[in-house]
């Protein structure tokens, strides 16, 4: 398949509120009051463990058939570690979440030995594990507005 290009737009509004769109959809971020925002929405590290757990949903639904795998409900919870004194410049720990876990709870009838490979599979099928195990290059263009 060809390579297809995805883009978004993020634009910071008030305070820490950024409004996000793609194609026609859009989303409003921002940072708990303990953080200097308004909370008007999550934070796009809560928003990143979100979009991780989205797409590990969706690439289930799209091979559990094919893979045998009788999916009745599937929900993953996934926690991130920040040290938000990395983020501030207070201390020399990367500005980054440093841990990820995440628990799948998937109702079925398939047996467990097969549920295990699978949650596996989609772990190391799903796009967005796959960015941020492997990070992808990243380029940035600053453009001058008048």
């Amino acid at each position: 398949m060809a390579l297809t290009t995805f883009k978004a737009v993020s634009k910071l509004t008030e305070g820490m509120k950024v409004e996000c769109s793609a194609r026609d959809h859009r989303v409003v971020f921002d940072e708990p009051e303990a953080l200097g925002g308004s909370d008007k929405g999550m934070n796009p590290v809560e928003a990143t463990l979100c979009a991780l757990g989205a797409c590990q949903a969706i690439v289930a639904r799209c091979f559990a058939k094919a893979k045998g795998v009788d999916i009745q409900e599937y929900r993953v919870e996934l926690e991130g570690d920040l040290d938000t004194d990395g983020f501030q410049g207070l201390s020399d720990v990367r500005p980054g979440v440093q841990n990820i876990r995440a628990k799948v709870y998937i109702k079925s009838d398939s047996p467990k030995e097969k549920l295990e490979e699978f949650v596996e599979f989609v772990e190391n099928t799903c796009p967005v594990a796959d960015t941020i195990k492997n990070s992808a290059n990243m380029t940035t263009e600053l453009v001058i507005e008048e």
